[in-house]
């Protein structure tokens, strides 16, 4: 008897110590918000609606949690000795983006966790993970330490699952923000779409090798990362495609693919400036029809393009249209959820509209993110996409699937413990240390993680 697929979404929850740093080059919302004050309890309560939304309609739910913060032994490294007090002074006195850096809340966004393949597709049969190291951004580099321990234990059966250290911090790596999988259905075999802002020369000895596309803003993602990971993962060469991001987009404020295209099962929705090679697509469609033509079984891609005259790369940005999620609903429907932002732009509405009366979605919802969004992360940004065949879903760590009695034990705790405003200066406060510690020990328990987080 098969042993049929789902596509479960795992959420991060966002951490109590969201702040607005304008730490990320490259993100515009990040940059214009940075320095801001913040709410981290209205966040957090965003993105637990998201998940109990998305849950409601059929759609299966893991819940991650955020690292430590703030991350005192990364002051200590950098010479802010003594006690916690004073290295928190001396480290604002110093710069105050050191504060920001480590007290980051970044791990939110579960996207930029890992790079998934699932069993389908992989040459030993287990779903294979590889924590992104996250190498361009000194703040999200942070995260992959914990990120590995938190896979490792969520993802612990070995007859199932595969974990893959970060790859070296020479081939940057940003996880599945630059990556899609196309199939027919999610335990069908299926094209992994591998999207890149740069290739590495490491047998140069020119610097200039690495730092190769756009002018504004950097390239975080490395073709030669990519590689490693399929062959890691154990991907057959007719699984995978390397598509180039469009320099200009990234300009424009596309810091992940994910933030100019859109894929799900046979359908793939995208700018018309998204890829860098006008072929890119073509040689997509041809990739994706040899595949099922070796598998005897034909079929295409369903191909939505946005023109650029009709939407421009600023208004993709800032309403975060191609950051939207496309689901499948318990009842087999296809439903698109998307920033409320999306849905207070008329040109944007028109597109969607369009989309939908060509059966790309059936459905489509709005949901207010606020806080993510101003900090540069919408829908897509806070769910990492891993299609698991029955068996493997129930060997994941079960205190982490998401349920209606975990989504009241996760809220009541969000309402208890998290600050309705965080302000720059406040990250001076040495009761923020302990209270942080407290308020993801007790998450511990509730998650069965004991461990895993403080």
């Amino acid at each position: 008897m098969s042993d049929p697929a789902r596509e479960v979404n795992c959420d991060g929850l966002v951490g109590p110590t969201h702040n607005y740093g304008g730490l990320s080059f490259g993100n515009i919302a990040s940059l214009e918000h940075g320095g801001r004050t913040s709410n981290p309890r209205a966040a957090a309560l965003q993105g637990l609606a998201k998940m109990k939304l998305l849950f409601a309609r059929g759609v299966s739910q893991i819940v991650f949690p955020p690292g430590l913060a703030p991350r005192l032994d990364v002051l200590r490294r950098l010479g802010f000795t003594g006690a916690d007090r004073d290295a928190l002074a001396r480290a604002h006195r110093a710069d105050p983006a050191l504060l920001a850096l480590v007290y980051s809340a970044s791990d939110m966004w579960t996207a930029n966790a890992a790079t998934v393949s699932p069993s389908a597709d992989c040459r030993d049969g287990r779903v294979h993970f590889t924590i992104a190291n996250l190498a361009t951004e000194p703040h999200r580099s942070l995260e992959a330490g914990d990120r590995l321990r938190l896979f490792r234990k969520v993802f612990a059966d070995e007859t199932h699952f595969r974990v893959h250290e970060p790859l070296p911090s020479f081939f940057p790596d940003e996880g599945a923000a630059n990556h899609t999988r196309l199939c027919p259905d999610y335990g069908e075999a299926g094209l992994h779409v591998f999207v890149y802002g740069r290739e590495l020369s490491v047998r140069g000895t020119s610097s200039e090798a690495f730092i190769k596309g756009p002018g504004r803003f950097p390239a975080r993602q490395c073709r030669e990362a990519q590689e490693s990971i399929a062959r890691l993962h154990g991907l057959a060469l007719d699984r995978v495609a390397y598509l180039r991001q469009n320099p200009a987009a990234i300009d424009a404020g596309v810091f992940h693919n994910d933030v100019i295209s859109l894929g799900d099962r046979d359908f793939f929705f995208y700018h018309e400036q998204a890829f860098a090679d006008p072929g890119a697509i073509d040689a997509l469609q041809t990739a994706y029809k040899n595949l099922r033509a070796a598998d005897d079984k034909p079929g295409a891609l369903r191909l939505f393009m946005v023109p650029a005259n009709r939407l421009s790369l600023a208004e993709a940005v800032v309403t975060y249209v191609f950051n939207s999620q496309i689901v499948r609903t318990g009842n087999g429907e296809t439903l698109l959820l998307a920033p409320e932002e999306c849905a207070q732009n008329a040109p944007v509405m028109e597109i969607l509209e369009e989309a939908r009366e060509a059966g790309c979605f059936r459905q489509m919802d709005f949901i207010n993110l606020r806080e993510s969004m101003n900090n540069g992360g919408g829908p897509a940004c806070l769910r990492l996409r891993v299609a698991l065949t029955e068996k493997e879903f129930a060997a994941v760590h079960p205190g982490v699937v998401f349920t209606d009695a975990l989504y009241e034990a996760l809220r009541d705790w969000v309402e208890r413990r998290y600050r309705a405003r965080l302000a720059p200066e406040d990250l001076q406060d040495p009761e923020l240390i302990e209270e942080t510690r407290d308020t993801l020990a007790e998450l511990e328990e509730i998650l069965d993680l004991r461990g895993a987080i403080v």
